[in-house]
């Protein structure tokens, strides 16, 4: 293996009047060199299939594609595949002339960012699985591609090994999307499963999922939804034509929900699901992360385990559905690959690549103002004239009634009520007051219901 280490320091960054000028990449060539920036477990996987399916990738792609500079922070770190080339200085990743494609498998913000930037200055297309670099300055990055005659591809940003990107922003170009909901995070949804299938306690089931690597010591971006969150913000941002960055979307995580909530919407005839959902009214985007109970029935209902799924709905097509890994070494290595043959085939045909700039302003709808239909959990005495009270109150903020299922428990009661069609602010104003009635001992649980008559 041979090293290339920053001994001699970090390779000059491209001034922006050498970036200008950089030379038009493509014609008649027979390999073309991609660097990687990062070589975790993603960075492992793409390693690995470059050199295992490099023929396959080479037929595809129009040229053999080698894999050059790889860069990480410990060089002399043994590894599961032998990288020829490894430096501990990024730099000499984004700047080497011999470089056609950036991949970008670092995470984070920064120095992600600067190095993606430094790539797409030098007249490089770069390739990442970067979801909160794309949901926050992906719109920045695009426009900075554009202007520089190089390619930006995201496919493993979202729901891992799943197409989902490229049918968005691609095939679905020609159809109006009214709604897209998925299953974004695959920790969640084992979680979630486990206390589904086995009855476990959250904690119980979160502790199964960081045994098995599926969940990292500190799971709070899953648990709490902020990685769907990005997911969430990036697909609104394809699928309607508009910016959205990960802060518009609002989020829950599933830290609350518990094996009563489970056990309850099952008798209902309910799954709960952590799901991102982004919508287009005609006039405004709304876009939020949430458990939510969907009916057993639902598509969506069946997704089990570390499994992802993304529901989309539009006007010509109807209802599609992308099911997979959403996550894992190869899976998200295969939508990086896919995306490497995507730029390769690029740059071999010389095609100037095609503006993937959001077009339109949208207005952001404010949560509160969330049309759906809820299921609220009381704890109640029971006794005569309760019901009729509860009930008076979903009356007073006009928030309709669906269905009541009641579990009597001795001098408590347990009551579930599944609305119609109504405002989130309604909701919260009744659920408010439903607190401060004697009779209401504990509100259990309030869960927002999809798949039904919204």
């Amino acid at each position: 293996m041979t090293v290339r280490s920053d001994d001699a320091g970090p390779a000059p960054a491209a001034d922006s009047d050498d970036a200008t000028a950089a030379p038009q990449r493509g014609g008649d060539r027979d390999q073309l060199l991609v660097g990687m920036l990062g070589c975790g477990t993603v960075g492992t996987g793409v390693a690995r299939l470059l050199l295992t399916h490099g023929d396959r990738i080479a037929g595809r792609a129009g040229a053999s594609i080698r894999l050059g500079p790889v860069a990480v922070r410990n060089t002399a770190r043994r590894r599961e595949v032998e990288i020829d080339e490894l430096t501990s200085d990024p730099h000499a990743v984004t700047t080497d002339p011999d470089v056609d494609i950036v991949v970008e498998v670092m995470g984070g913000i920064e120095p992600a960012r600067s190095l993606i930037v430094e790539a797409l200055e030098a007249g490089k297309s770069v390739v990442t699985a970067n979801k909160e670099l794309i949901s926050t300055l992906g719109e920045e990055l695009l426009r900075l591609a554009h202007g520089k005659g190089a390619r930006l591809e995201y496919e493993a940003a979202v729901a891992g090994g799943i197409p989902i990107i490229k049918p968005l922003r691609e095939s679905l170009a020609g159809d109006r999307v009214r709604r897209v909901l998925g299953i974004l995070n695959g920790t969640t949804n084992y979680i979630l499963t486990q206390m589904t299938e086995h009855g476990m306690a959250f904690d119980e089931a979160l502790a199964a999922a960081q045994h098995l690597g599926y969940a990292e010591a500190d799971p709070t971006a899953d648990v709490e939804g902020n990685d769907a969150a990005a997911k969430t913000a990036i697909l609104a941002s394809l699928a309607f034509d508009t910016r959205i960055v990960a802060g518009d979307v609002y989020r829950e995580g599933i830290t609350r929900v518990t094996a009563s909530d489970i056990a309850f919407a099952r008798r209902m005839g309910y799954v709960i699901k952590l799901l991102g959902i982004a919508e287009d009214d005609g006039n405004r985007i709304g876009a939020r992360v949430h458990p939510c109970l969907i009916p057993a029935d639902h598509p969506l209902a069946s997704v089990r385990d570390s499994f992802n799924a993304v529901f989309v709905e539009a006007e010509a097509v109807d209802d599609l559905m992308f099911y997979g890994r959403g996550a894992g070494a190869l899976p998200t290595a295969s939508a990086v690959i896919g995306d490497v043959v995507s730029a390769a085939r690029g740059l071999l045909s010389g095609e100037q690549p095609a503006a993937q700039i959001t077009a339109r302003p949208m207005a952001i709808r404010p949560f509160d103002e969330l049309i759906a239909q809820y299921s609220i959990r009381l704890s109640v005495s029971d006794r005569p004239g309760v019901l009729a009270e509860i009930a008076a109150v979903f009356g007073t903020h006009e928030v309709s009634i669906k269905s009541v299922w009641q579990e009597g428990t001795g001098e408590t009661a347990q009551l579930v009520f599944i609305t119609h069609a109504a405002r989130e602010r309604d909701v919260q104003r009744t659920v408010e007051q439903l607190r401060s009635l004697a009779s209401v001992r504990d509100i259990t649980s309030v869960l927002r219901v999809e798949g039904g008559e919204v």
